[in-house]
């Protein structure tokens, strides 16, 4: 029986030993995840009663339990690489095959799609018409690399201070061509329905103390634009304090440019926060909305794992979000290699929901999560290890001693 609990240990303590050398052989592999082997006891039979004359006959390997807790966080600077912080696998799909990974290492194949460095691709949750996320199916990231479409300007936010001592100019005098005939103006760029661009200029006019007339026109020759034929949209008014109590906001129309845009375009001009103090004629904020076509620039993955796209035109749209799997027992899991898991009866059914749902981690992304091997308690470990190999072999020998003794009697 010795050689039999000898031959045993040496099974347990070498399984022991390539479980800890397969830890130390990964411990630079992104997303990897430590091991224990577990090992029990055996005995023989034993007759009915016998229970105190038992003696063992060895171990054998009960199971190689991995550690899911989190490695340390490394920077990397690529947009698409994700750690996550927390519980969680991304789900991968290889032509319909899933899988799961802890690796968040991912880049673009040439048709947009989210993939690794096997060319599974990264599942998750693509955008509707409205830009809400379909949280009800999940399938292969593909990112867009349409140009973002134009977004005709629609509302020129502007703040102006006015010189309170500004000279009243008589009434219906307007010239946008005389600049006598106005006491200030601003020429604004606008986007049309097709992203083309054009020229807007507001002329303010003070025709009394505090109160100010306001025309526009566009294009180039200046084309009076507004509600009337001379562009007039209509009068400020000023408090005794300098705040502006009325004529806030205006609105007006012009007509499109040349490009075969919308043949006209409404337009509204929000005054607020203008002032009457004393001191220059000064421009404090201008900001019409609106933008030309882009072109995709970058991409960030936030928190909850929608990926944003961000344009060369300052637009900005969520292109998709990842999705977490999680499961009630992950040690079921089949370790396949590279870094990838697959789903058994023993692991349950996979969990899937956004980052941050209850039990599902977040995301970091520009990071990449380190294995989580503890090199020093690995290094304690493989001693310990060769130890018990020795120690085994050490009761082989020695039942070869006691054999060889009968043996010469």
């Amino acid at each position: 029986m010795s050689y039999q609990t000898g031959l045993s240990g040496l099974d347990a303590a070498s399984t022991d030993l390539g479980v800890i050398g397969n830890d130390i052989a990964n411990a630079n592999t992104v997303g990897f995840k430590s091991s224990t082997a577990q090992f029990a006891d055996m005995y023989a039979n034993s007759i009915v009663g016998a229970v105190d004359n038992q003696v063992g006959i060895g171990t054998h390997l009960s199971t190689v339990e991995q550690d899911f807790s989190n490695g340390t966080f490394t920077k990397s600077n690529l947009p698409l690489d994700m750690a996550i912080n927390g519980n969680g696998f991304f789900q991968l799909s290889d032509n319909g095959a899933l899988t799961y990974s802890r690796n968040g290492v991912f880049h673009l194949d040439k048709s947009g799609a989210i993939e690794n460095a096997q060319g599974r691709q990264l599942m998750g949750y693509l955008p509707m018409a409205n830009g809400a996320m379909n949280t009800g199916t999940t399938g292969p990231i593909v990112i867009s690399t349409a140009d973002a479409p134009p977004v005709a300007t629609a509302t020129i936010a502007a703040q102006f201070n006015f010189d309170s001592q500004n000279p009243t100019l008589s009434s219906a005098s307007f010239n946008p061509s005389n600049p006598s005939t106005f006491n200030y103006s601003q020429t604004v760029p606008i986007y049309d329905s097709l992203g083309g661009t054009q020229s807007v200029t507001v002329y303010f006019v003070k025709q009394a103390p505090g109160n100010y007339e306001v025309f526009a026109t566009s294009g180039s020759p200046p084309t009076p634009a507004g509600p009337s034929a001379t562009g007039d949209l209509g009068t400020m008014t000023f408090n005794n304090s300098g705040a502006l109590t009325s004529g806030a906001k205006l609105s007006f129309t012009i007509p499109n440019g040349a490009d075969g845009g919308a043949t006209t375009q409404a337009l509204a001009l929000d005054l607020t926060g203008t002032t009457q103090y004393g001191g220059k004629n000064a421009v404090l904020g201008l900001q019409p909305d609106g933008s030309s076509t882009g072109q995709l620039t970058s991409i960030a993955v936030g928190t909850d794992g929608v990926l944003t796209g961000s344009y060369s035109n300052g637009a900005s749209r969520a292109l998709g979000q990842v999705a977490l799997a999680t499961f009630a027992n992950p040690n079921g899991l089949v370790n396949l290699g590279n870094n990838l898991y697959s789903q058994t009866t023993e692991s349950g059914v996979a969990q899937i929901d956004p980052p941050g749902s209850p039990n599902h981690g977040v995301l970091q992304g520009g990071e990449t999560e380190d294995s989580n091997v503890d090199l020093t308690a690995e290094l304690v470990n493989l001693i310990t290890a060769q130890r018990n190999y020795q120690a085994n072999a050490q009761t082989i020998k020695t039942q070869q001693t006691v054999d060889q003794t009968l043996i010469n009697l």
